[in-house]
């Protein structure tokens, strides 16, 4: 088999490719705003009837856009694969040479057994390649709860122990969370960066296998002129309904998409902030992150960072790859919807953001397109929903001009001289819902004809199933997402900003029904579904059915919430074989060694009720063993004269009053403390018990019980 060079891909190749996509996109729209046209100059042309054509031609290349993504994808998928992708550069029958890499996660106050047993599944699993040495693991914490870092601390060092990672496995804590996550790596790089090669940025809940990782690094040891390459992540280990329902749409449609994305964009592809690998020296060297003009929530710093970064490393000449059918990558999803909303609002504002870089200097054509589709998958929902309206009013407003039914049934469509005995707003309703389920038919088809295929998501029937009740549940949610959206773009308009909140995973969610937070988050959502929906069938009974679909998913929003937030659903549709996947009924060993893992930490018993909160801050005090490693840890620090006397009137509090009485910022700043930590483990075991505050008399009691293993409680 010839190898493909990423390095030298013809152009001319590439713009006849790019020429054949995007006239795709033009001609279906043009085609279809013909009707809209058509349809709004049957009736009394206004304003409203401008703002709706064009509102409809944004709306209509978006979906364009997206429909022909799967249907190139198909074209490649049909022919065998693409020639011209970046995994056909390497020669897998040989043993192609590796170079040094850190593999880095960052965490901020992540589930620790989570995040610990992943890496150990990680590290294990490159072990087995016999290409360790290539590599070095490091967990970047930006946690900001003192529990939270003293449990990452211990579980970091049993962890080191059991697998042998000292000297592999590398933990570290910043003082001051600044620039997020982006922050994050930047500090990691101006600190170690130069004595790797390249790098591997996973998310707290990333799992790749050794495999993967090995692939990746051989990839761009072939291909020199390659900054980044992004894999295809797939979403695993979901156990509510919802989180079963991203993972098998995840799965079954997205190889079509994939296909078609790394048709078009070949080496000017996107980096997805995790589950990549990037060359370090040019990341380092151009990929520094500037401040955007004026204030948050549009300036400052930068939230979405990873568009930017692959923006700058093309710029600076660096091609950046999509590796879409490598195996082995794997994330985990929000488990509920508001979950999903929570995680939006964050990348909602960053990504509208990017409307200050989509005239940058420098930046590629393909990179303003992504910052450009970036900015439109969220500033899509307000403009669908003033569309909605609009077109409410103008058929109100046409009602009130005629005094007749405006929806008429010798309404007809007519092209070209032709004319079709079908009402023309029915003809494009039938383009539109074309152009959107079409694409996870043929996915249905393509995977349902291959047996072995069809046999990892249950077999034909069941997939099919699945696939049906997956299509109306999205139905149902899109309007939902719709409002979530244009809320998120209104308040970040209004100048509202975003805190950075730790996202809950798929794997973390119990199944407790929160009737109160569903009803508060969903209440606006059914109010004016109700009132719009009423007002509707009131006054214009035929418009009400065009809108029902909308209206649907708006008034049972909440109850709709609670019964996809369950974990208890989500068993139960696996067991009768629903919303299936390969990661499910062919498990690689490594998500099977996690949730075995997982299993076996959660059956741990946990501290007493008084202690939890506060049980990091008790062992790093009283465990002469985890207090002597805390310090070893930190940063040693001179601090001054003022400082002092506050650490000391700090500590007096902690040992006389309790934890319960510090702040966090107090507690954190103990912690931070070396003098004071050493002070405070040497002043609790020299004072009696009546010096004490009784929460210190309980954690010395229960340490007492738990002193033959000090890790077993926390490392949960």
């Amino acid at each position: 088999m010839k190898l493909f060079d990423a390095d030298q891909i013809h152009p001319l190749r590439l713009q006849r490719r790019r020429f054949l996509f995007f006239s795709c996109i033009i001609l279906l729209t043009s085609f279809a705003t013909w009707f809209m046209a058509d349809l709004v100059w049957r009736d009394h042309i206004d304003a409203s009837g401008i703002a709706i054509l064009i509102l409809f031609v944004i709306l209509f290349a978006h979906v364009a856009t997206g429909f022909c993504l799967a249907m190139v994808g198909f074209y490649v998928i049909n022919r065998g694969g693409d020639s011209c992708r970046i995994t056909r550069s390497v020669d897998w029958d040989s043993d192609p040479p590796l170079g040094s890499t850190a593999i880095v996660m960052p965490v901020f106050n992540e589930d620790v057994s989570r995040v610990l047993e992943g890496l150990r599944v990680i590290f294990r699993s490159v072990e087995e390649t016999k290409k360790l040495e290539f590599f070095d693991f490091f967990i970047l914490s930006d946690s900001t709860q003192p529990n939270q870092w003293i449990q990452e601390e211990v579980a970091w060092a049993e962890l080191c122990k059991q697998v042998g990672g000292f000297g592999k496995i590398f933990y570290r804590k910043r003082r001051q969370p600044i620039n997020k996550k982006a922050g994050n790596v930047a500090d990691f790089l101006r600190r170690w960066g130069r004595r790797y090669r390249y790098m591997v940025v996973l998310d707290a809940d990333s799992i790749m296998t050794g495999r993967a990782l090995v692939q990746l690094v051989a990839m761009m040891e072939k291909n020199s002129h390659v900054g980044i390459i992004q894999t295809a992540p797939r979403i695993a280990n979901g156990k509510t309904l919802y989180a079963r329902l991203q993972s098998f749409a995840n799965r079954l449609y997205s190889p079509l998409f994939l296909a078609g994305l790394n048709y078009w964009q070949q080496g000017d592809g996107n980096y997805w902030g995790h589950n990549a690998i990037i060359r370090v020296q040019p990341f380092m060297a151009h990929c520094a992150l500037p401040d955007l003009p004026g204030s948050e929530p549009f300036g400052g710093r930068i939230l979405s960072h990873d568009f930017v970064e692959a923006a700058l490393m093309r710029k600076a000449g660096w091609a950046v790859w999509l590796a879409q059918d490598i195996d082995g990558t794997y994330e985990e999803g929000p488990p509920t919807v508001i979950d999903n909303a929570k995680r939006d609002r964050r990348w909602c504002q960053g990504n509208l953001q990017h409307t200050w870089l989509l005239t940058a200097r420098g930046f590629h054509p393909a990179n303003r397109l992504h910052l450009l589709f970036g900015v439109l998958s969220y500033i899509s929902s307000p403009l669908w929903l003033l569309f909605l309206i609009l077109s409410t009013i103008r058929m109100l407003n046409l009602l009130k001009m005629s005094g007749v039914n405006v929806l008429r049934p010798e309404d007809v469509t007519s092209m070209l001289g032709y004319v079709i005995e079908v009402p023309e707003a029915f003809t494009l309703f039938l383009l539109t819902m074309l152009l959107l389920f079409l694409p996870k038919i043929i996915s249905v088809i393509l995977t349902a004809q291959k047996q072995t295929e069809a046999a990892k998501f249950g077999g034909p029937l069941r997939l099919s199933v699945s696939a049906l009740l997956e299509t109306i549940v999205s139905a149902l949610l899109a309007p939902i997402n719709m409002m979530f959206n244009a809320k998120f773009v209104l308040f970040t308009l209004l100048g509202q900003g975003t805190s950075w909140v730790t996202q809950r995973r798929g794997s973390s969610r119990d199944d407790a029904d929160d009737w109160r937070e569903a009803i508060l988050t969903h209440g606006g959502h059914t109010i004016f579904g109700l009132v719009w929906g009423v007002s509707i069938l009131v006054l214009l009974p035929s418009f009400f059915w065009w809108l029902s679909p909308v209206l649907v998913g708006l008034v049972f929003s909440t109850p709709l919430e609670i019964f996809l937030s369950k974990a208890g659903i989500g068993r139960r549709a696996r067991q009768l074989g629903l919303f299936l996947t390969p990661e499910e009924t062919q498990a690689p060993f490594e998500l099977k060694r996690l949730e075995q893992n997982l299993a076996e930490c959660y059956r741990h018993l946990t501290p007493i009720e008084p202690l939890r909160d506060d049980y990091g801050l008790l062992q790093a005090v009283l465990d002469p063993y985890i207090n002597a490693m805390h310090v070893a840890l930190l940063h040693q620090r001179q601090p001054g004269e003022d400082a002092r006397e506050y650490f000391h009137h700090l500590r007096q509090r902690l040992l006389r009053e309790g934890p319960e009485e510090l702040s966090a910022k107090e507690k954190m700043g103990l912690l931070l403390d070396a003098e004071s930590m050493i002070w405070l483990h040497r002043e609790l075991w020299s004072l009696p018990a009546g010096a004490l505050a009784e929460w210190w008399r309980l954690a010395m009691r229960q340490y007492n019980v738990l002193t033959a293993s000090p890790v077993t409680a926390l490392y949960r």
